[in-house]
């Protein structure tokens, strides 16, 4: 043995001479079933036959499937798909040129919208004021003031209620 390694081996069989070793070294069979995918058997130039990857064999090209007729809703819409490409192009352009206008009236339209929220927010103040400053004989000055009173009353849970109105 050397004397650098570390361990020793040791053989099952020992061989002391050459011609105590076998004739025929017998190696692993290897069953059909176990043979992966893509590896063979192939015999080499010498004659020797071993396991190696294969190229797969191409198979014959799938026979193309039979034509069919074009449905008569496709052939409608591939040509209406233009016409309505169009008609979008169409009212793109429209807007464009009538993009002032649409400014103009949207500008006009927050107008509107303010003078009504101003209006609604004014006219009651206004005939409130209207209100003050006349009395109920339509003269002005301090006039006096109607004042009603309303009592109700109801006896039990579902007794019928009686009310008076006072008017001074």
């Amino acid at each position: 043995m050397y004397p650098d390694t570390p361990y020793e081996i040791t053989l099952t069989t020992p061989y002391t001479a050459p011609y105590d070793r076998p004739a025929t070294v017998r190696r692993p069979v290897i069953l059909p079933a176990e043979i992966p995918p893509g590896v063979d058997w192939v015999t080499l130039p010498n004659g020797v036959r071993t396991l190696a990857y294969t190229h797969p064999t191409h198979s014959a090209p799938a026979p193309a499937p039979a034509v069919q007729p074009i449905p008569a809703w496709a052939k409608t819409t591939a040509l209406l798909a233009p016409t309505v490409g169009g008609g979008i192009a169409a009212a793109g352009i429209g807007l464009s040129y009538a993009a002032p206008g649409l400014i103009a009236m949207s500008h006009a339209l927050w107008s509107a919208a303010a003078l009504l929220a101003a209006a609604v927010t004014a006219v009651p103040f206004l005939l409130r004021g209207a209100r003050r400053a006349t009395t109920s004989s339509g003269t002005r000055g301090a006039g006096a003031t109607t004042h009603i009173t309303q009592n109700i009353t109801a006896t039990g849970l579902f007794g019928r209620a009686n009310g008076t109105i006072n008017n001074r």
